[in-house]
């Protein structure tokens, strides 16, 4: 997940530009929710999306995430790896498993 050159490409790609001016971390987590939105509306009239459509959505989605991780210094596999620790402990196997039960009703 965390491709160097991938980050690298990304940077340039704005810089290219300069659109990092637009970039706060307020300004990319509103660009996330709202390339989201349009995520999901690939499913709002159907569960069979066009698959092409959704990854170019999906791809908007993770690109954004990607730049909000640089903007505020972290690397996107070593907090995903952080979540999941915290989620391993809130949602154990023998509890868990098959069950879509929330963590504080487990």
């Amino acid at each position: 997940m965390d491709e160097p050159s991938l980050r690298d490409e990304i940077r340039a790609f704005v810089a290219e530009r300069d659109w990092g001016q637009f970039h706060a971390p307020e300004n990319l987590a509103k660009s996330i929710s709202i390339e989201a939105g349009e995520l999901l509306e690939c499913f709002q009239w159907n569960a069979q999306a066009d698959p092409e459509r959704v990854q170019e959505e999906l791809a908007d989605v993770l690109t954004y995430c990607f730049m909000l991780a640089d903007r505020i210094g972290v690397t996107p596999d070593q907090i995903v790896r952080d979540k999941l620790a915290v989620s391993r402990e809130k949602y154990p196997v023998e509890k868990a498993q098959g069950a879509s039960t929330k963590y504080d009703r487990l």
